[in-house]
């Protein structure tokens, strides 16, 4: 079947601790805007927040299912360990200053792929890395797969990324051009042990396709290879299907529409809780049980 190309990341979910941390921490500090508060359609009682540009536009979007008593994760095989977002070019040392600044341990490994970095830690011990660019959104992720070539080979030969450069133990992949396109390393070798998905890691890494029937005929695509895959969720700002990659790592396909300004203005978007159509005559209920957000206050120290 033909299919239309991966446009290159769409989001990263992640899991995250307690909620009012989590939005200080990616709004005050991080600078990343609050583009929506909704719920874990699957877990009403959790938060589910995403962040990104003004707009929210796919490839600037990091999500999180936030808990205040969900345990801390382990960095690992069968994981995203690191994401690492955009900051403006030349900007590297200012961003350095006002994290050191907040209390945030900051580490400048060696430049990788020729890249200068950050290494910071979220509260919750989530691995970013900062990359200065003249674009804007999530630069890449970090697999560490339990079968790397596996990995690559799911990577290049169905999902068409392009082998670009290898650097120590990793290579790296690319899936469009330029600045803006998206950057997948798959660490070979590792030494890692099995990861743990809880607070402070990566759950899932999302990819882009333009609408409803390019998602379905690479539904029908991954079908055909013997992946399994989930029939199509609608998660009212996107539509997703979900498979696991062949080292572990759950992936998603998601939809650009459509997009988190469907049913908030640009103005005040991300400002109130919003429910999909089945949970909004349970509003007052979920709406009590959440956690409060706090929208402000200090950033506690990454750990």
């Amino acid at each position: 079947m033909n299919t239309s190309p991966l446009l290159g990341l769409h989001h990263v979910t992640a899991i995250g601790g307690p909620p009012a941390r989590n939005v200080d921490f990616y709004t005050r500090l991080l600078g990343l805007r609050l583009v929506k508060q909704t719920v874990n359609f699957d877990d009403p009682g959790t938060w589910h927040l995403y962040y990104g540009d003004e707009s929210g536009r796919p490839g600037t979007v990091v999500t999180f299912f936030p808990c205040p008593l969900a345990m801390r994760g382990s960095r690992g095989l069968g994981q995203v360990t690191t994401t690492a977002l955009r900051v403006p070019t030349g900007a590297l040392g200012e961003w350095r200053d006002r994290l050191r600044a907040a209390g945030v341990p900051v580490e400048e490994p060696a430049p990788r792929f020729g890249e200068e970095r950050l290494r910071v830690l979220d509260p919750d011990g989530l691995e970013l890395e900062l990359v200065p660019s003249a674009a804007t959104g999530v630069h890449g992720v970090t697999l560490a797969s339990v079968r790397p070539e596996a990995t690559r080979v799911l990577l290049v030969e169905l999902l068409g990324f392009a082998p670009a450069a290898v650097d120590g133990d990793r290579e790296r992949f690319l899936l469009g051009a330029g600045d803006a396109a998206a950057r997948v390393d798959v660490l070979a070798g590792s030494v890692l042990g099995h990861g743990r998905i809880a607070a402070g890691s990566v759950h899932h890494v999302a990819w882009r396709v333009a609408d409803d029937a390019a998602q379905e005929a690479w539904r029908e695509r991954l079908l055909e290879r013997g992946l399994h895959v989930s029939p199509v969720m609608d998660r009212q700002y996107f539509r997703s299907i979900y498979f696991r990659e062949p080292g572990g790592i759950l992936f998603e396909i998601a939809t650009d529409p459509p997009g988190f300004l469907r049913d908030e203005p640009l103005a005040t978007l991300g400002s109130e809780l919003k429910l999909p159509p089945w949970l909004e005559p349970h509003r007052e209920r979920i709406a009590a049980a959440l956690p409060p957000l706090g929208l402000g206050g200090s950033v506690e120290g990454a750990a």
